[in-house]
């Protein structure tokens, strides 16, 4: 039957920044599709726990460094034995004009969203070869993989390096029956955009222009990612889907 490609039953996925948003909406999803979840947060997901029980465990870890690595590697697998799935959701934005950018501003969110992600990715990449079987990659893209954004010039850079690497990775471990592939969410009613959504100018711009007429929320996210965690996706290979509400059709 077609839909049991898209079951997740008995697998173990790591997703990064669980505690909110578009986080806690996969992590939600993968549990709901049969999936155990280690979710990675700075702070606890208390929500999501209590959400999905027995199904979630919380790893406490700063992704500003990449010392946290081995620690989500090795407490993920003392509590599932393995791992099936990584989700690089979890990342910050800095907004300065771009002449007055900071360079604590440029490090820090190239940081979390481009380094950390590199290398838990390939800490991941090495479980899925040794356990063979392969194994599926999700990296949370952006719009600005496409566009170069306002007031966002390290936010842009990480995230059109994101939808690179998920090429590159993509290329270097298919023949692992490793999937490397991403998804770019359009505008989200999430932390990252409370900002932007609070200034009635820059909100009725940004909603004039997507077809769909509304602000994305998790729930919209949940049906690209569980096909590209599940067998559904297995011949997808180095492709960031854009879930966006037509915003790049326009």
């Amino acid at each position: 039957m077609i839909l049991d490609l898209f079951k997740l039953d008995g697998k173990v996925a790591i997703v990064t920044g669980s505690n909110t948003g578009l986080g806690q909406g996969v992590c939600k999803a993968f549990a709901e599709a049969g999936a155990f979840v280690a979710g990675v947060s700075r702070r606890p997901s208390t929500e999501t726990a209590e959400m999905l029980g027995d199904k979630f465990y919380n790893i406490i870890a700063d992704l500003s460094s990449c010392d946290v690595i081995p620690r989500i590697i090795d407490e993920t697998l003392a509590k599932f034995g393995r791992i099936d799935i990584l989700v690089n959701n979890a990342g910050i934005i800095k907004r300065q004009d771009s002449i007055e950018f900071s360079e604590e501003n440029w490090d820090s969110v190239l940081s979390v969203n481009l380094k950390t992600v590199f290398f838990l990715t390939q800490a991941v990449a090495r479980q899925f070869i040794k356990q063979g079987g392969g194994g599926k990659i999700i990296n949370i893209a952006s719009m600005l993989s496409y566009q170069g954004g306002i007031r966002v010039p390290s936010y842009t850079a990480s995230k059109s390096a994101i939808k690179g690497i998920t090429m590159t990775l993509a290329n270097e471990w298919a023949k692992y029956n490793i999937n490397v592939n991403g998804i770019a969410p359009g505008y989200m009613a999430t932390n990252n955009t409370q900002a932007l959504r609070q200034d009635e100018e820059r909100s009725a711009d940004i909603l004039a222009r997507i077809p769909a007429g509304r602000w994305g929320t998790p729930a919209d996210l949940e049906g690209a990612a569980v096909f590209l965690a599940s067998a559904a996706s297995d011949y997808v290979n180095g492709f960031t889907l854009a879930v966006d509400g037509g915003w790049l059709g326009r």
